[in-house]
């Protein structure tokens, strides 16, 4: 017999004050939101803790409550309104992920007392048919201290690790129970059509399946297992036990954990009287006989465990599709899945169907009956728990994708506000082909559109295309044979102070190309600034450091008297010496020529380029070049600190062998404390970075690490970076595919403790954009030379590629 429902005309809802509900049975609930770990984010032991925590908040509530946990999966179209498009490439990356298909996730608890706290004995119960005419004035002091006892199970879970509860309200209570006797219909109000053969609600067809009895179970449940896709050789990369299915078990369905907290003492009477039942008839078949052993295991941990906890549970799937005829693929998918956890569900069809579709929702879950539910000790029921919940965006960062359907996930690898990391510098790892440049160029640029300044280090010519995108913003400075990069660290604009910092930087610069042959004190550094002092204060114009030089060799024998220096203090005639290498006709003068300094080019510039890829193999230009570079940076790139900036070192390793190079490193990072700003380094291996204490001081300043796939392991990664075993796993887990209809790569991303899978996916112009290398990007680049027009280039290099595609198609 069919028959149509509209449930406004019985509202299951009386009152709602904040998150506390009174429902129309006379139950008594109070409504919650989970925030769950990153799915991917946990480890064994993880589980292991989560598993734990549940149990301790939950094991004290009062008997006769009830705990629903319900995670709700719909399928939705992504929706790029949160991204930038205010460039290019970001426009192309939103048209790219635009209404991409996946699946949301929300996770809620409902903590219930209800009116009747003995659970009914009938099988089926129409929530609708019978309504109290008169509902409690007031709730009773059982209902306030289990008010209380659910305020305190809430408290003791949001002081764990991983969870956080936020109470609902009454809107979202309201438009929550809208939704789910709507089916979840979009747009438009709809009445429920039930009967035996069907359950329907506007466009959608509904299905369940259930774990309602203790011969569902097989031998074991655990509080995670392995997972087969990551797993491998070696080690074992771990989810939650029932997490096949949630966020990747495929549709719209809902999973509902519910759990009935029963009076032990009571149940252990209850059990012993039925084991006496079941002993008398254990030879009649072997169903009993399974039936003896479970209700005797159960008996047992009463018996031997006084923590344990009696409850009467169930677990359930509500699917739904806008076809009838895909319900039977989800319910082969469903029994495949339970298979796997070796539970064997029952499918309730008919009457019983519509039994649980109506009464899964969390205010009317006390209707199921004694024959819906297991027997079992709440620890083996908390196995049965969703404990993750999809990659989670952050206001603002950094865009990747996640692991699932490679969605945009918004990572916030700056930190402003330093909830995660203290230091925001990073470091990309991975060997050569595995895409450094490629992700580096995906970081850099997404901060550049964000309004960080950059300085890019480069020694490989991996971001002339990403400049060439902002002709305005950007210059770039390349090292020739035998010429300077026009950086003139003494220049001085006309009528300029002498401001105390600027001396201070200068100072610094000066001590390093002596101090890099001897030991620099204090008494050195006094002195050598009341040098500079005199300088210029006696010469007006044309500063340079020959000039300097020719001013204290003409000064010599009273220049230091005149200062009130000691001679004891600083060597005139050592300083000289070894300055005079970088002088007249020394050897490296050419690095200080006087020319146009560049440096003040950079003030307005937002992406400074350098690229030093002809003098990477000479360590002494190479250390010079650093300490040119780093007093450009100083004096005009970060003088408002309050301007993000980074500079990043791009392909550093050979360079980084030799000590004075590596120690000018170890200074940016020492000063970028005192700016609004990060260093990245970009390395094969964390084995080029030497083991000593510089290195180990750039490491502890590095708290956001990036890792590509790496064929040699992970073992140096793990020891030099004290990564946990968990993160292990998840950098063996890595796995690229970049053959498939979505090619991607995937990076293990560590901020501070936390840290997760990531992939990156782009749209054809921003790959284009990224490129470093090979037959397309020489392509990409004669566009570039004839158009001198990057975006035009990147434009008609994918409409050749796509013309192409298309004639080879046709061939």
């Amino acid at each position: 017999m069919k028959h149509t429902m509209n449930f406004h005309e019985r509202y299951p809802i009386v009152d709602v004050d904040q998150n506390r509900i009174m429902a129309n049975n006379g139950n008594l609930a109070y409504a919650y939101r989970l925030e769950l770990p990153e799915i991917h984010s946990l480890s064994e032991k993880d589980f292991e803790d989560l598993h734990g925590l549940w149990f301790q908040a939950l094991k004290s509530l009062p008997a006769g409550t009830l705990v629903h946990k319900q995670d709700i999966y719909k399928k939705i179209a992504f929706d790029t309104e949160d991204l930038h498009r205010d460039s290019f490439l970001a426009k192309a990356t939103a048209k790219h992920f635009q209404g991409r298909e996946h699946l949301s996730h929300e996770s809620l608890l409902f903590f219930v007392w209800p009116k009747n706290k003995t659970v009914n004995s009938s099988s089926l119960s129409n929530p609708f048919a019978h309504i109290p005419k008169k509902l409690p004035e007031t709730l009773g002091e059982k209902a306030e201290e289990f008010g209380k006892a659910v305020r305190d199970a809430v408290m003791f879970l949001n002081n764990g690790t991983h969870l956080s509860l936020q109470p609902f309200n009454q809107a979202s209570v309201i438009q929550y129970t809208d939704d789910y006797f709507n089916g979840f219909n979009k747009g438009f109000d709809t009445d429920m059509v039930l009967d035996k053969d069907k359950a329907q609600i506007g466009d959608h067809w509904f299905g369940a399946m259930a774990v309602n009895n203790e011969t569902c179970f097989g031998d074991v449940v655990k509080t995670s297992r392995p997972n087969e896709k990551y797993t491998a050789d070696g080690f074992l990369f771990h989810q939650g036990f029932i997490d096949g299915l949630g966020l990747t078990f495929p549709g719209n369905h809902i999973v509902n954990q519910i759990i009935h907290l029963d009076d032990r003492h009571k149940w252990r009477k209850l059990l012993e009287k039925r084991l006496e039942e079941l002993s008398k008839s254990s030879n009649f078949g072997s169903q009993n006989k399974v039936l003896y052993d479970r209700v005797s295991d159960t008996l047992d941990t009463i018996n031997q465990d006084d923590s344990s906890r009696i409850i009467r549970g169930q677990l359930n799937t509500i699917f739904w599709s806008k076809e009838e005829k895909e319900l039977d693929a989800t319910v082969s998918e469903l029994v495949a899945r339970f298979k796997e956890l070796d539970i064997r569900p029952y499918c309730p069809e008919g009457l019983s169907r519509i039994h649980y579709l109506l009464n899964s929702y969390p205010l009317f879950s006390s209707n199921f009956s004694d024959s819906d539910l297991y027997v079992a000790d709440l620890k083996h029921a908390l196995c049965l728990m969703v404990n993750v919940t999809n990659y989670r965006s952050d206001n603002e960062g950094v865009l990747f994708n996640d692991r699932l359907n490679n969605i945009p996930v918004r990572k916030d690898v700056w930190d402003e506000g330093n909830k995660r990391i203290k230091a925001r510098n990073f470091a990309i790892f991975a060997p050569t082909g595995e895409g450094k440049s490629f992700l580096a160029n995906n970081i850099l640029r997404q901060y550049f559109e964000q309004g960080v300044r950059l300085v890019i280090i480069d020694l490989g010519g991996s971001y002339a295309k990403f400049a060439q995108l902002y002709p305005n913003q950007h210059i770039t400075l390349k090292y020739e044979q035998g010429k300077n990069l026009g950086i003139n660290p003494f220049y001085k604009t006309p009528g300029e102070g002498l401001a105390p910092e600027w001396l201070e930087d200068l100072t610094v610069f000066l001590m390093e190309l002596y101090g890099s042959h001897q030991k620099v004190n204090k008494a050195q550094e006094v002195a050598l600034k009341k040098i500079l002092r005199s300088y210029y204060g006696k010469i007006k114009h044309g500063h340079s450091l020959d000039g300097l030089y020719t001013f204290i060799e003409e000064n010599r024998e009273s220049l230091l008297g005149e200062l009130g220096i000691d001679r004891s203090y600083f060597n005139l005639t050592h300083f000289l010496h070894i300055l005079s290498e970088y002088v007249g006709d020394g050897l490296y003068s050419f690095l200080f020529k006087v020319g146009e300094d560049q440096s003040h080019r950079l003030e307005d510039k937002r992406l400074i380029v350098i690229e030093l890829d002809e003098v990477r193999d000479n360590r002494e230009v190479l250390s010079v070049m650093l300490k040119l570079i780093k007093s450009a940076i100083q004096r005009t790139i970060w003088r408002n600190r309050s301007e993000r900036g980074i500079i990043l070192f791009d392909e550093f390793a050979k360079q980084l062998k030799f000590d004075n190079v590596l120690e000018s490193v170890e200074f940016c990072y020492q000063a970028i404390r005192k700016q609004n700003g990060a260093i990245g380094i970009v390395l094969q291996s964390i084995n080029q970075l030497p083991e000593n204490h510089t290195s180990a001081t750039i490491l502890e300043n590095t708290q956001v690490i990036y890792s590509l796939r790496n064929e040699k392991g992970y073992e140096a990664l793990k020891h030099r970076l004290n990564l946990s075993a968990h993160d292990l796993d998840q950098l063996r887990s890595i796995k690229n595919d970049l053959k498939g209809e979505r090619k991607y790569t995937e990076i293990f991303i560590k901020i501070g403790a936390e840290s997760n899978i990531y992939r990156l996916e782009v749209p054809p112009e921003v790959y284009a954009a990224y490129l470093t290398d090979g037959i397309q990007n020489k392509a990409i680049m004669d566009h570039f030379k004839e158009t001198q027009d990057m975006e035009q280039a990147i434009k008609e290099f994918i409409a050749t590629t796509k013309r192409s595609t298309i004639q080879n198609q046709k061939t």
